[in-house]
């Protein structure tokens, strides 16, 4: 009998621990975005980063110099571990598509942090900029950023192509790329 007791309470124990971590892990999960957006509004344009260089900017000025190419957008922070093994991933796209042009968004939590992501995962000579508002910011809250990586491809047109992809070997978004690349 002390047997049978002994092994409910510890089917029991096991049972309360598996509910726990099924709650927490549906508490932190990526939800899904609420509307698919086809396009930046002004006032979301207007959201400033700092570049590498150290001067702000809006995102339409970050954007302005690529009007006509295919632009990825790549979020990222230099403490998640998603998006540090996702990099590789970002230069091979970019390595099979010359014309796709990547520009990385730092949610890093301060300016030193950010830096020294730069430097430690290679990415420094790319085109980058830092959200010093923090993550949560008009531009952030547009796309519903919740997560990182997460990779926003816009066309050639500036309208939003692919708008939520959490990895950048996504199917959707490679058939995108390839499609707007072979024009």
């Amino acid at each position: 009998m002390k047997a049978l007791f002994h092994n409910n309470q510890f089917l029991t124990k096991k049972l309360v621990c598996l509910l726990a971590l099924l709650f927490f892990s549906l508490s932190y999960a990526q939800k899904p975005v609420k509307a698919i957006k086809s396009e930046f509004t002004a006032d979301v344009l207007s959201q400033k980063l700092i570049g590498a260089d150290g001067k702000k900017q809006t995102v339409a000025q970050v954007l302005k110099p690529y009007e006509g190419k295919v632009v990825l957008i790549d979020f990222w922070a230099s403490w998640c571990r998603d998006c540090i093994l996702a990099l590789p991933k970002t230069n091979a796209l970019k390595s099979a598509n010359p014309d796709l042009v990547v520009i990385y968004f730092s949610l890093d939590r301060t300016h030193d942090q950010w830096k020294r992501g730069l430097d430690k995962y290679g990415i420094a000579g790319g085109i980058n900029y830092w959200f010093d508002e923090g993550w949560k910011n008009k531009f952030n809250d547009y796309i519903e950023l919740n997560w990182v990586p997460r990779f926003i491809l816009v066309d050639q047109s500036g309208k939003i192509a692919d708008y939520y992809a959490i990895t950048p070997d996504d199917p959707e978004l490679l058939a995108t790329v390839k499609k707007l690349t072979q024009r």
